[in-house]
């Protein structure tokens, strides 16, 4: 695993500087995990949504031909990207579509918490809120997006982020409790 993270990295720095055929290998790497990252998203969002897996990873990819200047750090930074990506490009559908503000899209919060089994919120207003999260606390916030997102565990987040792992299962649990609240407001 460590060799393929080394090699994503390699890669990612590779496209950077130029390099054509980086970013194809680059993507036969990670397709499988952008695709259960796509699922990820996909499975939180209402019955009968229109936007298909493979279509949120495409149009995916086609944002990050644009991302080849951008200053990346490791595999996980990559994810990171690519979940936001996806984020927003989930959010523009429920926005293009009308959603917004009428309980359109739900995600639900279940795996936020053992003490709330099925909580469903306003996929805009969540994103709504981990915005606010991001403008106060950018790191709380990026945890949320790996770990919530993205689905690393708290051992990979805590890589990715170079921290240690019992900060990212605190700020992990200030940052949940922090968004129940302003999504309950």
């Amino acid at each position: 695993m460590t060799t393929l993270r080394q090699g994503i990295t390699q890669l990612l720095f590779d496209w950077r500087s130029g390099k054509d055929c980086a970013l194809e290998k680059l993507i036969t790497f990670v397709y499988d995990d952008l695709r259960r990252v796509a699922k990820r998203y996909l499975s939180r969002e209402r019955q009968g949504h229109t936007l298909q897996t493979a279509a949120l990873v495409n149009e995916t990819y086609m944002r990050l031909l644009g991302q080849q200047e951008t200053n990346w750090q490791d595999r996980g930074h990559f994810f990171a990207v690519a979940a936001r990506i996806m984020r927003h490009l989930l959010i523009d559908h429920a926005r293009s579509r009308g959603y917004a503000k009428r309980n359109g899209d739900q995600v639900t919060l279940h795996e936020w918490s053992a003490a709330v089994p099925e909580q469903s919120c306003d996929l805009l207003a969540l994103n709504e809120a981990l915005e606010r999260l991001g403008a106060i606390d950018p790191r709380k916030a990026r945890i949320v997006e790996l770990r919530y997102f993205v689905g690393l565990s708290v051992e990979e987040t805590a890589e990715a982020l170079d921290l240690s792992d019992i900060t990212i299962k605190r700020e992990w649990l200030k940052a949940k409790a922090w968004l129940f609240r302003e999504l309950a407001k």
